[in-house]
């Protein structure tokens, strides 16, 4: 077989686009691809026509033609072979069949075209060797990528402890300035104890305040270092640090300790005192039934904005019966938490920081056992006969005492197989083309909506329609980690307080 050239055309004759397999004159290839049109016989169906010198293998697809010309002692089986593959691949790039969606993916065709057919001569391939090898997929690029994305996330990491250093030396440098103006003289001891977030190294920061005599003001000009400059310098830092999107903790005021207490940079809640208990779920699960692995990691964060609150003591309770792994920040009381449920730090004399937010209690769960998934997801497709499939799939909450908002499932689907073709669906629906997916929208599901289905059919296989992903919000939290009170360690009363609660899954799909 010696395959002359492959063109899209329209049913009028216009050619789209041609590929030439052998080296041939442009007048050539324009006169063969012209007198295609006079030689279609009206009302006939054929798959091919012959001239003296060529071949004309054809066959329509919507309102184009896929044709391929070769010479006349080519085998026309193999030639009917090698059609099928074409009309498999221009659909595959050119998802509306339309003379500008070709025009769109001119390039992309040609790249596929090539693969199919070298010098003339079908080549021994199928659509998905041909869509690996237009896509390039290179392991060597994807070692490269994964490299440079941990290269950014260390030169991130270095940014923020840059910033936290910098917020840190403003800080010690206008209370050392406060100092030498509130005492005349003297020297006085003191220590800042700082308490990261859980994950971080616990540190301890001690500055002896040592206020010196303001020494006279010199008749000339100074060229001394300017405390000023340098936290402009890092007001600088850290605002570019924001303008791209990083979270840095918020900067002290000018004015010292007293200004941070009055006016707090990034007020979290309208409560002097906040908790956060924030939740993220990793579930993979395969498609016809278990449990692969479902993992769960939470952290418990606790800021305060009035100072004269800082000590202070929350009351929690776990009522988890599953053997959930908690651990206590460094510098909170273990014994009080196991026997009292109770955390507060080990020096009850200390305060915890103030406008600072601190992990105090993190927790984690990992289990294969399928009675654990909070929300379940039964994908069926089955063949119809017609070279797609009837899928089925429903959702069903599993964990009575949930209440997941926005839950989105995501059902890959086909490139170039058209739009779904929805028969019922509990909720609402969108088909997302770029992806391609069918988004499956359920606003609420909880006790009252524990339960739907949606039922649609779509071009491919029933391999093709997995893994289905779940995104959804939870104000609930997993583990069912609560907390009860917050008091004071001097007085043992009640602080007001608010709690938030935040569960989001990481990954969760069906494979």
């Amino acid at each position: 077989m010696v395959l002359l050239a492959a063109a899209v055309t329209t049913r009028s004759g216009k050619a789209i686009l041609s590929r030439q397999f052998i080296e041939m004159p442009k007048p050539r290839i324009e006169g063969l691809l012209a007198a295609f049109p006079k030689l279609m016989s009206a009302g006939k169906q054929h798959t091919f026509v012959e001239t003296d010198s060529v071949r004309y293998v054809y066959q329509p697809l919507d309102q184009l033609y896929v044709l391929l010309i070769t010479t006349k002692a080519s085998n026309i089986l193999e030639d009917l072979d090698t059609l099928r593959l074409f009309t498999r691949v221009v659909p595959e790039y050119c998802g509306s069949m339309t003379e500008s969606d070709v025009f769109d993916n001119a390039f992309s065709l040609i790249f596929a075209f090539d693969e199919i057919v070298a010098l003339g001569y079908k080549e021994s391939v199928n659509l998905s060797q041909v869509r690996t090898f237009v896509e390039m997929d290179s392991h060597e690029e994807k070692v490269y990528q994964a490299v440079r994305q941990t290269q950014e996330r260390e030169a991130k990491q270095k940014m923020r402890e840059k910033a936290k250093e910098l917020q840190r030396q403003k800080y010690e440098a206008q209370k050392r300035g406060v100092s030498s103006m509130s005492y005349s003289g003297g020297s006085s001891g003191g220590s800042i104890n700082v308490m990261p977030q859980v994950g971080d190294t616990a540190s301890t920061y001690s500055e002896p305040r040592r206020p010196a005599p303001a020494p006279a003001r010199p008749t000339g000009p100074s060229r001394a270092l300017k405390l000023g400059k340098k936290a402009r310098d890092a007001d600088s830092f850290v605002d570019q640090l924001q303008s791209e999107g990083e979270q840095v903790a918020p900067r002290a005021p000018a004015g010292g300790p007293a200004a941070a207490r009055a006016a707090p940079a990034v007020p979290v809640s309208s409560e002097p005192v906040a908790l956060l208990v924030a939740e993220k779920l990793t579930l993979v699960a395969p498609r016809d039934g278990g449990l692969q692995n479902l993992e769960l990691h939470g952290q418990m964060t606790l800021r305060i904005t009035d100072e004269s609150l800082a000590r202070l003591q929350v009351q929690v309770v776990n009522n988890d019966t599953r053997g959930l792994q908690t651990q206590t920040h460094p510098q909170v009381d273990k014994d009080a938490f196991r026997g009292q449920s109770t955390i507060r730090l080990k020096n009850v004399q200390k305060p915890f920081p103030v406008n600072t937010d601190v992990g105090v209690l993190r927790w984690r769960y990992q289990t294969t056992d399928e009675s654990a998934i909070p929300l379940s997801i039964n994908c069926w497709p089955s063949e119809n006969g017609s070279g797609g499939c009837d899928v089925n799939i429903e959702y069903s909450l599993e964990d009575k005492n949930m209440e997941l908002s926005d839950v989105v499932i995501s059902v890959p689907l086909v490139r170039g197989t058209g739009d779904p073709v929805i028969a019922e669906c509990d909720g609402t629906y969108t088909h997302d083309s770029r992806r391609p997916a069918l988004l499956w929208n359920i606003p609420i599901v909880d006790g009252d909506n524990a339960s739907g289905s949606m039922e649609f059919s779509a071009g491919g296989t029933p391999g093709d329609f997995f893994p289905v992903t779940v995104s959804f919000t939870s104000q609930k939290s997993m583990a069912d980690i609560r907390v009860t009170g917050v008091t004071s360690v001097d007085t043992n009363e009640a602080i007001k307080h608010s709690v938030n609660v935040s569960l989001f899954p990481e990954k969760y799909e069906i494979v």
